[in-house]
């Protein structure tokens, strides 16, 4: 790992560009060169000053005409549109995944932009007249405080888009965490949100490790957390979030399946698994990672997969022609490349190994190819396991019932997936899949913006799920009103419960 020359220190963004005192300072790796690019901070006394920023800046932002909050949401979203190429870039050079993929990255978060200018319309409440005699009754939506999110590495534009536009339409302050590996973009869209005209201290970004995470969890003017990780992480932020009474959802780990039936379009079948498998090297909340082939499918899928994998280019993500990109560290990679090692141990049969190939002048890159395990059981690491990396396991049964059974069986459940042309068989499976995202020959079912995003079990911690309506309703609690005016025809004392 060498160090750039040019390499500086990001700053925290607490109404505006924030030293945050001193502090120690982690290094950011191109991932495909290994170089460093930049330093981010890594203390906690930033936390502190940004939650009391936006508690000062949050009282006159919620009390901003809903109008004024839509025009700051429609300059954001432009600022955003027009800086769409930059904001990739940054995600390439410190994630690892290929410009074409950090685009549509951008695009999806852009989405939740796009559906958070409708704020107007998402937060209006209901009414109910005359529900006793001179009396009406209507409810309300109202924003919590300062809320949090926190971030992770694989996603660093979109899954921060998941939050911060839905939360400040609201009429919220937030305090966005964003993984240390990966943190520039974050600090790139709170600029682009005080160009757009929200005012100082209503959004900040404060950089940090775990120390950060758990002063945001207990931070007594914290109302709100929102996280997305792994599940060991997601129970920890559950469980002390609202051990110290804060809202939570903290979506967690995943194991996708997609069942392949034998009617299933291989050819749709094999381009669905293998782009869902390796892109974004697998580094993806919604890769699938296990593939059930049914009733002896498998002899004539899997040859179809290993062709396809085999014009895979892995290259820097920043070159023509790449399709896979390095993974986002040095560290991550060993891990990944344990798993594969692990998996040839218990007794899988590696179709295809990634771990030995080479990138042209990028000795440094974190680089593995895309894998491919056969003949693997539950019980398995790399089947039991989140790999987060480019590794697909197929697992074999004889029936539909069989492969469900898997699924069930699984403590996972963010998304599923079903191969097939028997329309029957996919509506039965979208309501028997036991996952929040159901794919029928989609084998990624990312929701659009207008509908929400997460999942079942161990997938997440919590009750509502990301953006869309359960984000609005995540970041404003409901108050109803009844309200009568002074009629001399209903005086009188009246010691009953109050009744129609």
């Amino acid at each position: 790992m060498t160090t750039s020359t040019q390499a500086e220190t990001l700053k925290h963004w607490i109404a505006g560009p924030h030293d945050g005192g001193a502090e120690s300072t982690q290094p950011i790796t191109n991932s495909a060169t290994g170089e460093v690019c930049a330093f981010v901070p890594m203390s906690v006394e930033a936390v502190d000053a940004a939650v009391r920023t936006g508690a000062e800046a949050y009282p006159a932002w919620a009390d901003t005409p809903l109008g004024a909050r839509a025009e700051v949401m429609f300059g954001f979203r432009r600022l955003m549109k027009e800086s769409k190429a930059e904001l990739a870039a940054i995600v390439t050079r410190e994630h690892g995944k290929v410009l074409a993929d950090a685009e549509a990255e951008v695009q999806r978060g852009l989405e939740v932009a796009d559906y958070a200018c409708g704020l107007a319309e998402l937060l209006k409440g209901e009414i109910s007249t005359q529900v006793s005699r001179g009396v009406d009754s209507y409810s309300m939506r109202r924003p919590l405080g300062v809320v949090a999110g926190i971030t992770p590495f694989n996603f660093p534009v979109m899954v921060p888009m998941w939050m911060v536009p839905v939360a400040l339409a609201a009429g919220n302050a937030f305090v966005l965490k964003p993984s240390e590996q990966d943190p520039s973009a974050s600090v790139m869209i709170a600029e682009l949100f005080d160009r757009a005209g929200l005012p100082p201290g209503v959004l900040s970004v404060v950089h940090g490790g775990r120390e950060s995470v758990d002063a945001l969890l207990e931070h007594p003017e914290v109302a709100a957390i929102s996280f997305v990780g792994s599940t060991p992480v997601a129970r920890h932020v559950y469980e002390l979030g609202t051990r110290h009474g804060k809202r939570v959802q903290a979506l967690g780990g995943a194991k996708n399946h997609a069942v392949v039936l034998p009617d299933a379009d291989l050819d749709l079948t094999a381009d669905g698994l293998v782009s869902a498998g390796f892109g974004s090297a697998g580094q993806r909340c919604m890769a699938v990672s296990v593939a059930v082939l049914v009733g002896g499918v498998g002899k004539e899928l899997i040859p179809k997969l290993r062709e396809r994998m085999a014009a895979l280019e892995v290259n820097d993500g920043t070159e023509p022609g790449a399709d896979m990109g390095p993974l986002v560290s040095e560290a991550h990679l060993e891990r990944v490349r344990g798993y594969v090692e692990a998996g040839v141990k218990e007794g899988a049969d590696l179709l295809v190994d990634g771990r030995d190939i080479s990138v042209p002048g990028r000795p440094e890159g974190h680089f593995i190819g895309p894998s491919l395990f056969g003949g693997v059981e539950p019980g398995m690491s790399i089947y039991d396991e989140e790999i987060f990396g480019p590794v697909l396991v197929l697992v074999e049964r004889d029936s539909y019932p069989d492969a469900l059974e898997l699924l069930r069986a699984n403590p996972y459940g963010n998304g599923a997936a079903i191969f097939t042309r028997d329309g029957g068989a996919a509506r039965r499976f979208e309501y028997e899949a036991p996952a929040g995202m159901v794919g029928i020959n989609v084998p990624i079912p990312v929701p659009m913006a207008y509908h929400s995003f997460g999942g079942w079990k161990d997938s997440l911690i919590g009750d509502l799920h990301v953006h869309g309506p359960e984000g609005f309703r995540f970041y404003t609690r409901g108050k109803v009103v009844t309200r009568r005016w002074p009629d001399p025809s209903q005086r009188g004392v009246n010691l009953g419960f109050p009744t129609a």
